[in-house]
């Protein structure tokens, strides 16, 4: 059985910063597409930070480039996300997800394997 587990999640003040960590198992995705994605209260769920398999490039919603950063560690079939100066604005429940494939995508539909997902919440 495949399961995604993140951890990592808190209340933290605006311009703090959170590190978030997915632990996979039940198979290995090195080389796949992984990527973070968001929800937050009354709001559909949307893409964060990625980083592709085939390639490692990461690509990141522009609302947060420059202050979260995506990163893996293969040989812990693990994906991080380093949070930096946080905004009340970045509340919401963080989703870590694994793609089938090896390409960059944004696209939910192209991730099949979803954590639990883990709460993160920003104080103003």
């Amino acid at each position: 059985q495949v399961r995604l587990v993140e951890s990592g999640g808190g209340l933290v003040q605006a311009g703090g910063s959170l590190g978030l960590s997915c632990a996979a198992s039940g198979r290995s995705f090195s080389g796949h597409t992984v990527a973070w994605f968001r929800q937050a209260p009354g709001r559909e769920r949307e893409f964060v930070a990625g980083l592709s398999g085939r390639d490692s490039i990461t690509y990141y919603t522009d609302s947060v480039k420059g202050r979260f950063t995506i990163s893996r560690d293969n040989a812990k079939n693990s994906v991080y996300l380093q949070m930096n100066s946080l905004k009340p604005e970045d509340t919401a429940v963080y989703y870590c997800a694994a793609a089938s494939g090896v390409y960059a995508t944004r696209r939910e539909s192209d991730y099949h394997y979803w954590g639990q997902g883990t709460q993160v919440t920003v104080s103003s």
